[in-house]
């Protein structure tokens, strides 16, 4: 969620085989600028022509473009600050945070505030860099790294630099002979070394040109380098200057297996040498990279630790996409309770809303409606549920209907590479949080379709498109790879131009799981096997970053020192806060981590403790309130006593504190399944 999503919660009152994704500088005209060896989860002449069926348009306003020609804008990404609007904004390459200016370009090791609500590490324009530039552009992007060519005057190219996540270096890369005009004083303190001390951080310089006597200008031939990078407060300039080697480019391997799920990260350098990485807390619980021995950096997120290493790798526990409550287990009076209740969830379900976000919701409910109507044996009500979700469906799925109609329908923009609802909501025509929009679709088609092959064979051409927009991989002129999906965090961003000093943000964990739970359903359905690696890891990851830093935090770290709270619920690039676009209370800072509670949603239990601290402030033992359903479903992950009592709770909670995507007969069948 992000600021164009305010109000939408108001409104809810085995080893697998290994994808390798590869940038250069270079690419086709829908490419992140590189050439990939994997296929891709869709070719462009197997979406090609339902593209050309919807209706070519922009539904919302596209933004000034600070892009070479020939990429696919990068919405929903770490820096996509840096690309779109007037003025380009600071981003945040953990460790580091970095702005363009006018002439060059400025960075810092941002310093790290926590207060009882707020965890802040706001942009450090400690170094300035003057490269004579008039305008900046982005040439070249990939899954953790951007590259930035400086123009002079004429057009011409006076250099190009290089920031990524996880590096602590900025790297630049001369086009040209030049001269930088440096913000700080730099000093010799070794061959091509040099430093500058600006508050409390040593700043190195690692170059084949040369600073001048005064330290203020660096002169550099044609291809020529220079990294910038902070000296750690526990390393030493020299250990970490020695491998301060410039990043061209980030290179990403996954893998998913019955068990783990696994994240690797190339850096390259012009020689293949050995360069710094900084490594998060949620990386550093299963890293497979050589011991980080050169110091640690404080971060937002926790304590960073800097490696000298190729590649950055990691686990994630496996999560197993899921659609189904297995009732089996329940007793011949629970299922009687649960038909019966099924049977007035049914018959309340009111008009299906027509946007993407509510309507996504209300095609999720009918889901989970069919599902337990499926698992209790009750045909009337799988019949009757069924049918309304199949033609909801079909209507929604229909490439031509946007030609006629306002609503329930999909155009493709042009200019964007993407997929939008006509009728948008919470900023879906800035491309903001689709996953999270499309991901209920996903996992109401799957269900649906997997009842129907007929109707598989009629929704597939234009779901498979909402697949295309959310997790593309391998060059297509139609579509960025994985947009807003982050590797090296772990998670996805759902801003799509992050008009943000801050950088970009997430603040619904639990929807962003939800929506690879979603593409990891329809991938089974739809054979893709592709799209099933992919989607598994991505599920997996993200799994594990929310409850890395959204929901199970490690309390120990000493970022977390004088916050207040069990969960985090609105995290940023620069900042993190116990607050959410939408409510002050309590419980929806909790809720929103927790919507819908989908099958799979067993990935947030934990200790039971912190269950029911995390609880207990959202509800002060209260669950009439927004999100108390879900509020108790999460409870019931404490253990057999807990789920007993959050049963008896929900048997009688307040039909309007049950939200629009939910049922009471899922939110018991739900509970009592964790019995």
């Amino acid at each position: 969620m992000n600021s164009s999503t305010l109000s939408r919660a108001t409104g809810i009152l085995t080893i697998g085989v290994i994808v390798s994704v590869v940038a250069a500088c270079s690419g086709p005209a829908g490419g992140t600028g590189g050439d990939s060896p994997h296929a891709g989860v869709f070719s462009d002449s197997a979406i090609g022509a339902t593209i050309a069926k919807l209706p070519q348009k922009s539904v919302g306003e596209v933004p000034v473009t600070r892009l070479a020609h020939g990429l696919a804008p990068p919405t929903n990404r770490w820096f996509s600050g840096l690309v779109f609007g007037k003025h380009p904004l600071p981003v945040f390459p953990l460790p580091l945070s970095f702005g363009l200016t006018d002439t060059g370009f400025t960075f810092g090791l941002p310093e790290v505030t926590t207060t009882p609500n707020t965890i802040t590490g706001g942009n450090a324009a400690s170094v300035t860099i003057d490269a004579g530039a008039r305008t900046s552009e982005i040439t070249a992007y990939d899954d953790a790294s951007v590259t930035i060519a400086h123009k002079t005057n004429s057009g011409s190219t006076a250099g190009s630099t290089v920031i990524a996540e996880g590096s602590p270096l900025v790297s630049f890369t001369a086009a040209k002979k030049l001269t930088l005009k440096l913000g700080q004083k730099f000093s010799p303190v070794g061959t091509g070394i040099y430093s500058a001390r600006v508050g409390k951080t040593t700043y190195g310089l690692r170059t084949t040109g040369s600073v001048s006597k005064d330290g203020a200008a660096l002169s550099l031939a044609d291809g020529a380098t220079a990294a910038w990078f902070p000296v750690p407060l526990d390393g030493t300039l020299a250990a970490v200057a020695a491998h301060a080697v410039p990043v061209t480019a980030v290179k990403l391997d996954y893998a998913s297996g019955r068990t783990t799920a696994s994240t690797t990260l190339g850096y390259s350098t012009a020689h293949d040498d050995d360069t710094l990485i900084a490594t998060l807390p949620h990386q550093q619980k299963s890293m497979t990279t050589p011991p980080c021995s050169l110091g640690s950096y404080p971060s937002i997120y926790g304590t960073m630790h800097l490696c000298a290493a190729k590649t950055l790798s990691w686990t994630s526990p496996t999560v197993a996409a899921s659609d189904t409550l297995e009732l089996g287990s329940l007793d011949a009076a629970q299922k009687a309770s649960l038909a019966s209740t099924l049977a007035q969830d049914v018959a309340q379900t009111a008009a299906l809303p027509s946007d993407t976000y509510f309507g996504g919701k209300a095609l999720y409910r009918l889901a989970n409606l069919l599902m337990l109507a499926d698992q209790l044996g009750d045909t009337a009500a799988a019949k009757t549920v069924g049918t309304k979700l199949s033609d909801a469906l079909r209507e929604w799925t229909d490439p031509t209907r946007c030609k006629s109609n306002a609503e329930r329908c999909f155009v493709y923009d042009a200019k964007t590479k993407g997929i939008v609802g006509l009728t948008p909501s919470f900023g879906s025509d800035q491309f903001n949080d689709h996953n999270f929009h499309y991901g209920y679709f996903l996992y109401a088609a799957s269900v649906a379709a997997s009842h129907d092959t007929a109707l598989r064979t009629e929704i597939s051409p234009v779901m498979n498109l909402l697949v295309a927009d959310l997790a593309s991989s391998g060059d297509s002129k139609y579509f960025p790879d994985r947009r807003g999906f982050d590797a090296y965090s772990g998670h996805s961003w759902a801003s799509g131009y992050s008009p943000f000093a801050d950088g970009n943000n997430l603040e619904s964990s639990s929807e962003a799981v939800n929506a690879w739970n979603g593409l990891a359903l329809w991938s089974s359905v739809s054979d893709n096997s592709a799209l099933k690696k992919e989607a598994s890891w991505m599920l997996a990851s993200e799994a594990a970053s929310a409850r890395s830093y959204w929901t199970d935090f490690d309390t120990s770290d000493p970022v977390y020192a004088n916050y207040q709270h069990s969960v985090v619920a609105l995290n940023w690039g620069g900042k993190r806060d116990y607050s959410t676009w939408f409510s002050a209370d309590a419980n929806a800072k909790l809720g929103i981590q927790l919507i819908p509670m989908s099958p799979v949603s067993g990935y947030l239990g934990g200790e039971s403790t912190r269950i029911a601290k995390s609880v207990g402030e959202a509800t002060s033992g209260d669950y009439n309130k927004q999100f108390g359903d879900y509020l108790l479903m999460y409870a019931a992950l404490g253990g057999a006593d807990q789920a007993k009592a959050a049963l008896a709770t929900a048997r009688d909670l307040p039909e309007k504190f049950i939200d629009d995507g939910n049922s009471r007969s899922y939110l018991l069948a739900w509970i009592m399944t964790r019995r």
